[in-house]
């Protein structure tokens, strides 16, 4: 349990940073479009990923057991640049998020795009493959912590497409944007230190 809390965690913390795939099903819960089928397509992809990250990773570092603490010290710095760019993020400011004035047509169009969003993102791939994957070679259970990581993506996606009509006043303020933005950063700030020290 504890294990699959992790991976919960670290899924949660990754996935919270806004991003175009996140703006998206915001979008759609905003305008209560499709917000079902957007929310099981972005979650299913995550968790495709999720799966292909900690399964390929568990292979891979039996065969090459250098490459699993090259790819920790490498997910530590890019944790540690990530945090970077949302503390920054924080720090400056910006525009509160608006949804977008352009309606999806269909439901095929909509699924289409959020697949583009889901699948063509270099992010995604690090946060999910990269990332993720090579941090759960260091659990003894990874299917756990891959099972924590996979629920962590329907729990957020869910609750951004359908408690988006609930946020939007909210983060319609750039203050919002900003203090998620610095506990964005903190929190990757400090998975990294503990990849780092442990």
């Amino acid at each position: 349990m504890q294990t699959a809390f992790s991976g919960f965690i670290l899924g949660f913390s990754l996935i919270l940073a806004i991003g175009a795939q996140n703006a998206f099903v915001l979008r759609q819960g905003l305008r209560r479009e499709h917000v079902f089928a957007i929310c099981l397509t972005a979650s299913l992809s995550d968790a495709i990923l999720i799966l292909v990250g900690v399964s390929s990773f568990e292979a891979v570092s039996r065969w090459l057991p250098w490459v699993t603490p090259v790819f920790l010290y490498a997910g530590a710095a890019f944790l540690l640049w990530y945090g970077w760019l949302n503390f920054r993020a924080a720090l400056k400011g910006g525009a509160g998020m608006q949804a977008s004035d352009i309606k999806a047509k269909s439901l095929k169009k909509t699924v289409l795009t959020c697949l583009a969003l889901s699948w063509l993102n270099p992010h995604v791939y690090l946060d999910t493959v990269v990332l993720i994957g090579s941090i759960s070679t260091k659990y003894d259970n990874s299917i756990a912590f891959a099972a924590g990581a996979v629920t962590s993506s329907f729990v957020f996606f869910f609750m951004l497409g359908y408690g988006a009509r609930l946020l939007a006043p909210l983060f319609v303020k750039p203050s919002a944007w900003r203090v998620l933005d610095m506990i964005v950063a903190l929190t990757m700030w400090a998975i990294a230190a503990s990849l780092l020290l442990n």
